[in-house]
Formats: structure tokens, sequence, C-alpha cells
């Protein structure tokens, strides 16, 4: 699987092997006795719990001690004061998802000034660079993802469709990146599609705010909305407006799951890897402290998730077995 995108200053990616850690990295790691700080934009998510237990398990086995997961709440404010209190608990690294970019710009700068390691995750604030306000940033391919994504939904519009793009208000990189590339690809490849978008700045506005475009675009025959969570609202509500639609999203969590087995609106999942994200982001850390050089870009190919391939899709990301409602849905189990 390849890497379509590019990182936020032009970086090509490195692929989460070039961090991978031998047994001595291992056993010097150990010996050390690091600590490390991690701020995440939220912990409610299927994917940040993913990443997070990726990223727990490699720091357990190099001895190092997580001392605390913040959640941020998606806000700016809060995320900088949450970094003021980690970096007065002198950590040896933080690793932190920017919830914006210029708001928490001075914040993350202020923890490599700290003399603390800094890794981040899928988006980079404003003005900082790698190898001097950053270490490296560790994402998925958001540009592929949403490429996947366009070609998931395509086959479900017809030929002069109009198709919803529900993206996220805030300057934040990994989603701008998704609804750029959605976007791209139907002006490549269905140049008869009309593209109306709109963006939520919170979670819980997405429903109300999905219900508004379709009421302002009733041809709509389909939507893409940037992640999961947002997307799983937007089709409660127009389900219980008797206004169903297809519709593509990013990231494969359980409800998404369920609900693409079910035959429900989730036809199409461009799916992040957070489980392995959050490994090469901790095997990062760990290198980065044992002083070894790492690239200034680790990106993670997307996985294409539809009906067909759902189950080992969910295997392959979330490492268990997919749901018995999945399972049920698709006559596979009793």
């Amino acid at each position: 699987m390849t890497i379509s995108g590019l990182g936020p200053h032009g970086e090509r990616a490195a692929p989460p092997e070039r961090v991978t850690l031998l047994p001595d990295d291992r056993a010097a790691a150990k010996t050390a006795g690091w600590r490390v700080g991690v701020a995440l934009h939220t912990l409610e998510s299927d994917w940040a719990k993913q990443l997070l237990a990726g990223m727990v398990g490699i720091f357990g086995d190099c001895g190092a001690a997580v001392i605390d997961v913040v959640d941020c709440g998606f806000s700016p404010e809060r995320q900088v004061a949450e970094l003021d209190r980690l970096i007065a608990l002198h950590p040896d690294a933080i690793i932190s998802l920017p919830v914006a970019n210029e708001q928490v710009a001075a914040a993350h700068a202020r923890v490599s000034a700290a003399g603390i390691k800094l890794i981040l995750l899928d988006n980079a604030p404003t003005g900082l660079l790698p190898g001097k306000h950053y270490t490296a940033l560790v994402s998925a391919d958001n540009f592929g993802l949403g490429k996947i994504a366009a070609a998931g939904l395509s086959p479900h519009l017809p030929h002069g469709a109009e198709v919803g793009v529900l993206g996220f208000a805030a300057d934040f990189f990994a989603t701008n990146e998704r609804e750029i590339a959605f976007i791209k690809w139907l002006q490549a490849n269905r140049t008869d599609i009309r593209v109306h978008v709109a963006r939520f700045g919170r979670i819980d506005e997405a429903a109300e705010l999905g219900e508004r475009l379709v009421s302002e675009h009733p041809n709509l025959a389909g939507l893409f909305i940037v992640w999961d969570t947002p997307a799983l609202a937007v089709s409660a509500r127009l389900a219980a407006r008797g206004r169903a639609l297809p519709l593509a999203t990013v990231d494969l969590g359980e409800a998404a799951a369920i609900d693409i087995a079910k035959n429900g609106s989730v036809r199409c999942i461009a799916a992040q890897q957070p489980y392995q994200q959050g490994i090469a982001a901790a095997q990062t850390v760990i290198l980065s402290l044992l002083t070894r050089p790492v690239p200034a870009w680790i990106a993670l190919p997307g996985i294409s998730v539809t009906r067909g391939n759902v189950v080992e899709s969910f295997q392959t990301i979330w490492r268990q077995p997919a749901p018995k409602e999945v399972l049920r849905a698709l006559g596979l189990s009793s």
C-alpha cells in the first residue's frame, strides 16, 4: 500500500518499519526508566482507545512509565493548559495530538524548549518545524484516506449526482487533507458530480448541520463526513427523518463496523490503523530518547473497508474478533 499524501512541510513519508525497535533498544530503554506524558484530542473515540493501547503496550515493554494521559476535549485552551501542566512534571517525552494550529503552537514549542522530546500525532501546529520544535510527526496518510472514501462512495452515486461533504471547521491538517483529497478524486474521476461543502465546529453540531445541508440541497445522493463519530450522528438524525443517504467516512469504529455490516447508511470506510500508529509513535519516542535519528514524518496507509471485507479489516485494525453484531449481520454467526 502506497502513501499518496505529503507531510505538513512537504515531507515524503517514511514507513513505520523505519522506527522498529531492536532487542538491544528495548534493553537499553528498560535501564533508563523514562517517563512519558500523552495529550490527546479526545479519549472517547474507538480510534483514541486503540491508539493509546498501541502506545502503552510498547512503553510497558520498554520500561517507560506513562505518567499522565490527558483528554483535551477538542479544546485549544484546555490543551494549552494541560501541556503547561505536563511540562511542569518534567517527563522525558510528550506525545501530543494538536487540536488546532496557531492557538496551540506556542504551548507545543514550550515542550521542546524545556528539553522534553515532543512527538506529534496527525497535525503540526503553525510555525513548528521538525528537528527544531518537535522530533517527528506520526500520522495516517490522510490524503489517501480521502481518496479511498471517494472511490468507495462513487459506485453508490448515480450519474449527475450531488454529494455533500461535512468537514471539520478547525484548521486541522488531518481532516483538511481528507476533505481536499475526496473532492480532488471526484474532480478527476467523476466530473459529473456536484459537491456541496459544510463544516462543523463541534461534534455535537454535526447532526444538525448534516440535516440542514440535506434540507438546503434536497437532491443530495450521498455524503462524506470526515470521521466516524459525527458521521454516525448525522446518519441517525437523517434516518429518523426518513432521509437516509449512503455515506463514506473515516475510521472503523465498532458502531461504524456494525452499520456497514447491516447494510446501513455507511457504504465505505477509509480506515486508519490507530493501534499500529500508537506502536509507531511509542517506538519513535524510544528511539529519539536513545538519540537515534528518526524520520520527520512517519505515515501509515489507509484500508478500504466495505461490507465484503469488514470482518478481516476489523481484525487487522483492532487486533481482536469482529463484534457479534457484525458476524450475525453477515450470516457468519448465530
